[in-house]
């Protein structure tokens, strides 16, 4: 994998790449607790190919998989820290934000060869689901924020590319100087 461009070697784990329909598609919800081990399975998978490309490619900002990225159509994301810990969210929707934002870099695996930068508020609320169904808020905030942004977008069919201001462009990630570097705050 090492002779391979970011975007082949994406490709090779298993990564669906920008133009593939199933990224412009709102995922369909789990019906929980009835589709329990449906949500295993997907979940399994996602953390599967999640270790796979934290092998290939050191992320200091965390990351993230969310389902239709693996060409699963389900509303299921998984999203590393930069400590290392893995948050799972199901049928996730973003249900509140703050008025205050920041505009950062970030980076997509289904389009790995540039960055763009994206402008996203420093505090969410998400609505998700457990496996047996309950229903929970949970707040993220700052790189967080943006982490869970990024994947719950993935699941309303929106790639970053949509929250770029306008005339904005990504930039080749060979130009981009953030690699290594957490995002950072004031």
């Amino acid at each position: 994998m090492d002779t391979m461009g970011p975007v082949e070697r994406m490709i090779a784990l298993g990564i669906v790449q920008e133009g593939d329909q199933i990224l412009a598609e709102v995922a369909r919800p789990f019906d929980l607790p009835a589709e329990a081990e449906d949500v295993r399975r997907v979940v399994a998978q996602l953390v599967s190919v999640l270790e796979r490309v934290g092998q290939v490619h050191n992320f200091t900002k965390g990351m993230g998989l969310a389902a239709p990225q693996i060409n699963i159509g389900r509303a299921a994301a998984v999203v590393r820290t930069a400590e290392g810990e893995t948050l799972t969210l199901l049928n996730p929707r973003i249900c509140d934000e703050s008025a205050e934002t920041d505009e950062q870099y970030e980076g997509c695996l289904s389009f790995f060869a540039v960055r763009g930068m994206v402008t996203r508020p420093l505090a969410i609320e998400v609505e998700h689901q457990d496996i047996d169904g309950t229903t929970q808020i949970t707040t993220f905030e700052k790189g967080m924020a943006r982490l869970v942004c990024h994947e719950v977008d993935h699941l309303y069919g929106l790639l970053y590319r949509a929250r770029m201001r306008p005339g904005v462009e990504p930039i080749p990630v060979s130009k981009y100087a953030g690699t290594g570097k957490q995002w950072t705050y004031r």
